[in-house]
Parts: structure tokens; sequence; C-alpha cells
């Protein structure tokens, strides 16, 4: 029987959860990577769980997975993007807050995305539905479709809120922008810190969490293009309604790049606000 990418991307994003959940607690060995970065026996696991699926549903697709690479079809316009376990450090210290990221892009577009949280058992995922993403200026904005969280066998619309006041802000490297734009330093500005409350998870569910309204919006530097590890939190907030640029309010993957993920509109321009006065003020 056939399987569509929707529940292709959600069966792969719950197999590789199941992975990292059985694992937790566990005394894991770390397996050094570039500089101080580092795998453990879940993120392997998890990834092959993850590609097991893929493979054997799509044969002819591209697969972009953190561990294992590129492998595939070099020629095909269809590339699984695959983050295993995203905060790995987290989890070596028996810490909660992970996920596992798969995504599918088409062309230059992302169609379906899911994201994993292991401990709660929910997958938070778009796609499949005909949904497409437009252009408001810089921001990219989603009409139709919508994104969902399934839990329990059963699936709720994402609702974005800025309610809360809490903004994630990514201190992980690489910072291509420092020292003109670093988002560490907005948790020493004043007008910050009394809008907004500031929170520091170090794992890309917190990306999902903007498009479920758990998170008022998330702000990181870096180059996210094909980016193993937010493209299926971008898809989401995209999918949501939620208003998504790059640090200057740009499109996304353009200029300076970095992201800001923002539960609506006024959200998104008082930060645009806060990170061009943290340029200024240097």
């Amino acid at each position: 029987m056939s399987i569509t990418d929707r529940d292709l991307v959600i069966a792969a994003a719950e197999a590789g959860a199941a992975v990292v959940r059985s694992h937790y607690g566990s005394s894991l060995a770390r397996l050094p990577k570039e500089g101080d970065d580092f795998a453990t026996v879940a993120d392997i696991e998890a990834e092959k769980a993850i590609l097991a699926i893929l493979r054997d549903a799509r044969p002819g697709d591209v697969v972009l997975g953190e561990e294992s690479g590129r492998t595939g079809d070099g020629g095909s316009d269809r590339m699984w993007l695959v983050d295993p376990l995203c905060g790995t450090l987290n989890y070596a210290v028996h810490t909660m807050p992970v996920s596992v990221n798969v995504a599918l892009r088409v062309g230059d577009r992302v169609t379906v995305a899911a994201s994993a949280d292991p401990f709660t058992e929910e997958v938070f995922w778009t796609g499949g539905d005909g949904a497409h993403v437009r252009q408001r200026g810089g921001a990219h904005v989603r009409q139709g479709g919508g994104a969902h969280v399934r839990q329990g066998g059963g699936d709720r619309p994402l609702v974005p809120s800025a309610g809360s006041r809490l903004v994630d802000l990514n201190l992980d490297p690489p910072f291509p922008n420092r020292p003109d734009f670093l988002a560490a330093a907005l948790l020493a500005d004043d007008g910050f810190i009394t809008r907004f409350r500031p929170r520091v998870v170090s794992t890309t569910l917190a990306v999902a969490w903007v498009a479920a309204g758990r998170r008022a919006a998330y702000i990181t530097d870096g180059h996210l293009r094909d980016s193993v590890h937010f493209a299926a939190g971008i898809a989401l907030c995209e999918a949501a309604g939620c208003v998504v640029t790059g640090l200057d309010g740009q499109p996304l993957h353009t200029g300076r790049g970095g992201l800001v993920a923002a539960a609506d509109a006024e959200t998104h321009t008082a930060l645009l606000r806060l990170i061009a006065g943290r340029r200024v003020s240097r």
C-alpha cells in the first residue's frame, strides 16, 4: 500500500522519537564530531530508524541526515532533511527538551514536515493538504492548510499566540553575523526584557512551540537553507500563520540570514526594532 508524504513524515518522526525515548536515562558514550559537537548512540540509531522508513517508501529520494550526510539519487528534486535528535547536549545530561525533525523539500519548497517530542509523544506536523506559502513584504505567510499536533491518535490545529511573551533565543554557535548581531546581547537589552520574557531551551522544539502558541517568538542567527535542524520548525510556523523572516525582516535565506519567527505581526515588528537597535548601539 502506498503512503502519502504527510503520513510518511509523521511515521518517520515517530520512529525516531521511539528510539530516542528508549535510550533516555542510559549511560551514553559521546561520539566526537567537529569542534566540541558530539553524537550519541541515540542520535545514530534514531537516524537509522528514520532513514529505513524513508528509503523503504521513497527509494528514489535524496536524504540529508545530520549523522550520515547526503545519500540517494543526486538527480532527484525531492530531499528529506533529517535531524534525529535536536538537543543532544540536553539529552546527554538527562534533560528532556529535545526534538526529532523530519522535512521534505520538493524543488525550493518544504511540502511536509514533522517535529516530534519523544517525551510528551506529540508530533507537530504540516503538509499534504494543498497549502502554499506566499510572501507579504519580507514575511512568509501560509495560505490554506495549516499545522497540527498529533497525540494519542488525534490531531488538533496549532494556533499561535503571543500571550505568554516568552521568546526563545538560540545562543549556540555558529554566529556568522557577530559582532553585528548576537542573540545573547538581547538578554541585556532593557527594551527586550521589559516587553518579553527570554527563554533558552537549546533545541529547535522551541520553534514548533511558536506555531503551537507556547512561545511568542524564536530568534536565531545562522544560514538556515536546507538546515536539518530548522526546516521542520520553519515549515510549521509558516503553516500555522506565524510571521517568519530573516533578522532584518527580509525573506528567509537572503541577506544576512537568521530567523525571526513570531506568533503575530505586532510581536514580529517589536522584535525587529529591538534587533535593529542592538546594531545601531554598537
